[in-house]
């Protein structure tokens, strides 16, 4: 079962529009500088319950919500990516007019278990570099980190990076 660290209900940095957000526990990558370094331990924060999947999608059911975030931690770790899946299934289940974006260490090309992709719309990938950081991008941390188009990328079998609304 996976863990989570918190849940924002309205959320306006990360993704276009207000949001509901939810930070999922443990990541193995440890970026110098992360933003979150409260969600790298897989057994901190709390349990996420039916009840918490339950409470989650009711936040989302508002009109002024655009979509949900899942950022972590790390969503797609080995240990998280089936709860992650879980809860992408089952909020665009409920909500499918409505977007989903998960945030995600790993690159868009090096993750395996693909079911996830049935249900994210935009994909923030690749890992938080000090180096490259600038806070002027718009939903994420460094200039590595791509904004993919996960629908126009299945179709043309190549990345296509996000157009801003």
């Amino acid at each position: 079962m996976i863990r989570y660290n918190k849940i924002r209900k309205m959320d306006i940095a990360n993704g276009p529009g207000v949001r509901v957000s939810i930070f999922l526990q443990g990541c193995t990558f440890y970026c110098p500088d992360c933003f979150n370094p409260e969600t790298h331990d897989f057994n901190g924060g709390q349990e996420f319950t039916p009840e918490v999947l339950e409470h989650l999608l009711q936040l989302c059911g508002a009109d002024y919500v655009k979509g949900l975030s899942i950022l972590g931690g790390e969503p797609l770790h080995p240990k998280n990516i089936a709860g992650t899946t879980e809860i992408a299934h089952a909020f665009k289940e409920k909500y499918p007019d409505k977007s989903l974006w998960v945030w995600t260490g790993f690159t868009f090309e090096n993750i395996k278990e693909r079911e996830i992709f049935d249900y994210v719309d935009v994909l923030v990938d690749g890992l938080f570099e000090k180096a490259l950081a600038n806070p002027m991008l718009k939903f994420r941390g460094s200039s590595n980190q791509r904004l993919i188009d996960i629908a126009a990328t299945l179709k043309n079998k190549d990345v296509v990076l996000w157009q801003n609304e």
